[in-house]
Order: C-alpha cells, then sequence, then structure tokens
C-alpha cells in the first residue's frame, strides 16, 4: 500500500471548486450517502482553502502595495504590515497541509466490553458508556445503541454504539474520539465489595470509523454470512419484544459477529448490522496493511487486560492518567460526566505534533 502524496494548496482549490459545483447538483443529493461523503470533504478542506486564499490575497496586495509605493508613499505602511502577516499565513498553511487522518471527518462505532473484574468491570463499562455519551451531547451529536448485553446489576458485558455528527465537519467525531480504544483500567471500591476495599478491573473500548453506509469499497460475498434472528432483550436478559426482529450476522472468513437488535425490524436490524460489518472489515484491511507497511504509529489494544492500558481512572484520589501522554488530572468525576476535552486535546495535540515532525523529517 503506498502513501499518498501530501496535498498542494492549489490541488485542494481545485478540489473545493469541483466539490462545491457537485454539491450545487440537485442530482448528487438523490444519493443521500454520497451527498453526505462529498459534504464531510467540502468541510474537511474548507479550513485549508480559506487559508490559502487568505495567503495568496496577501501576497497579491503585497506586490501591489510595494508598487503603488513607488508613486504614494503612504503605501509603504501597509506594504511593510503585508509583509510581516505573510509568514504567519505561511507557517498556518504548512501546518493545515500536513496530511490528516483520512477517516477525522467520519462518525463513529463504539463497542464497550467489560474485562477482568466481573460485576465491578461491567459497571464501569456502564461509567465509560455514560461517560461517551455525555461527551457526544455536549458536541451536539448523536448516539444511539446497537447493541448491548446488560448485566445483573444493570452494568453492560458489551455494548456497541454508534455516534454521528449533525452536520459534516473537518473535525467529525472520529477526530475526536479515534484515541480513545484500548484498555481503560478502574481503580475504586466497589458496590459489591462489604469490607471497603480497592479493587482493580478493566473494560476495553473499540473504536471504528462508521463507513458502513458510504462507497467503503468493502464487497461482502452473502455466502460468507451466517445470519441469525433472535428476540431484542433488556435488563436481566428478558425479551422486549414478541417478534424476531434482532440480528446477528457471522462474518466467516474473519470470524467477525456483529448484532443489532434497536431497530424496529428484523429487515432494519439487518442493514445495520451490514453497515457495521462492513466498518469492522474496512478498520481490519487498513490495520493489515498498515501493519505491513510497518506504518503504525498507535494500534488500539485488542485484548481486555489490564496491563494492557491506556488510560486509568482512580477514584480514592478523583484522578485520571494518560499512560500514553502522560497526561494526569485530577477531576475524575467531572470527566466521567462527559467533561473529556482536556484529554482529548492532550491526545490530538500529541498526535499532531508526531505528524508534523513526520512532515518534517520527510522534507
Amino acid at each position: 500500500m503506498t502513501e499518498s502524496p501530501a496535498p498542494t494548496a492549489e490541488s485542494l482549490l481545485s478540489e473545493h471548486a469541483e466539490l462545491e459545483l457537485m454539491l450545487a447538483d440537485p442530482a448528487v443529493h438523490t444519493d443521500a450517502a454520497k451527498a453526505r461523503r462529498l459534504g464531510r470533504r467540502y468541510a474537511e478542506i474548507g479550513p485549508t482553502v480559506a487559508v490559502a486564499r487568505e495567503l495568496a490575497a496577501a501576497r497579491d496586495d503585497l506586490a501591489a502595495a510595494r508598487e503603488l509605493a513607488h508613486d504614494d508613499p503612504s503605501f509603504a505602511a501597509e506594504a511593510d504590515e503585508l509583509a510581516a502577516r505573510i509568514p504567519a499565513l505561511e507557517q498556518k498553511l504548512s501546518e493545515l497541509l500536513v496530511p490528516r487522518d483520512p477517516h477525522d471527518a467520519d462518525d463513529i462505532l463504539l463497542e464497550v466490553k467489560s474485562g477482568e473484574g466481573g460485576e465491578e468491570s461491567a459497571l464501569f463499562a456502564g461509567d465509560l458508556v455514560r461517560m461517551y455519551t455525555r461527551f457526544a451531547e455536549s458536541r451536539g451529536w448523536t448516539t444511539q445503541v446497537l447493541d448491548a448485553t446488560v448485566s445483573d446489576l444493570g452494568g453492560y458485558k458489551d455494548v456497541t454504539l454508534s455516534v454521528r455528527s449533525r452536520v459534516p465537519s473537518a473535525d467529525g467525531v472520529w477526530s475526536a474520539l479515534k484515541f480513545e480504544g484500548g484498555v481503560h483500567r478502574v481503580q475504586r471500591v466497589p458496590v459489591t465489595e462489604s469490607q471497603g476495599r480497592i479493587h482493580t478491573s478493566a473494560a476495553g473500548v473499540l473504536v471504528f470509523p462508521d463507513t458502513g453506509a458510504d462507497d467503503s469499497g468493502v464487497e461482502i460475498d452473502e455466502g460468507d454470512l451466517r445470519v441469525d434472528v433472535f428476540r431484542s432483550s433488556g435488563h436481566g436478559g428478558q425479551s422486549v419484544n414478541t417478534t424476531d426482529s434482532a440480528v446477528r450476522i457471522t462474518h466467516l472468513p474473519s470470524g467477525i459477529v456483529v448484532s443489532c437488535q434497536n431497530e424496529r425490524s428484523q429487515l432494519q436490524n439487518r442493514a445495520r448490522a451490514m453497515e457495521v460489518l462492513r466498518s469492522r472489515l474496512q478498520a481490519l484491511a487498513e490495520e493489515e496493511a498498515a501493519a505491513k507497511a510497518s506504518d503504525v504509529r498507535r494500534s488500539q489494544v485488542r485484548t481486555v487486560d489490564r496491563s494492557e492500558r491506556i488510560r486509568t481512572y482512580n477514584f480514592p484520589e478523583n484522578r485520571i492518567a494518560d499512560h500514553r501522554v502522560g497526561y494526569k488530572a485530577h477531576n475524575l468525576s467531572a470527566v466521567l460526566d462527559g467533561d473529556l476535552g482536556d484529554v482529548i486535546t492532550a491526545l490530538v495535540t500529541a498526535d499532531r505534533a508526531d505528524a508534523v515532525a513526520i512532515g518534517d523529517g520527510g522534507s
């Protein structure tokens, strides 16, 4: 898999103009998935195009001001001001042209699975789901539970959420939550502990770009699928439906299993499960391709083992620590209530610095 060349300001200006024409064509909007994809790309490159245009205008104005200054000295001050502003615009454009993660504008599928710790781990998985749901609400995103297995005390043994933005943006859901994949460790006194001892348990989080409804390029052979239908279940496993509307799809070659039970009909659940499967298969293909190219800078932890932790939530000290970037803060209660902004900023900043450093090293 060869790496795409870094975009230029000229290529993005041309692409932006083409996208503008396409999005103005009513025929494009008859295909909702295509229109959404084009809208996301248009929003993604918009900030870079704006800076490129501002820089080009400043350079043109500088040339004009210097020419006019020969006849009218009053233009000299304007030329000096423009000359001082251009380097900052050049630096900003250079940073924006560093290749971005191609999925940054995408929505996501987020899976949370309980691990070591039994019922306490399932309760912590429920806390993580609440944290991500509250964070999504603060960003104006929508969340939907696609499938869930609820524990006896109301936690989650496993749960799959879709998190979607309401409007296209260059900084979509994936750009903010892509680093959440891994093992999250909790240290606290469980509700099931009678002697007040602090326990350590873990829950695993997996994050995938939600590309299933788009032209992901993933082809699925119906002969490779095993489709099972069953009744939707709620807390404690009791049935909440009188018909077999829930759908479980097993992709036999990869062993990937996806389920959806929260749509209204079996047909809707099957369609959504297929979208999830496509997203999972595309993520798997991209991960394998990156591994072969030895270009994996960050990989999600696939095993729910507390020794492979990315973050620790310490309740006695009200402390959260992200071990990848050395982030620590004593506002755990706020974080679990959805205030993830500072944690995510630390991760995104570190990743962006890596990308800029790699770009500088390759120039």
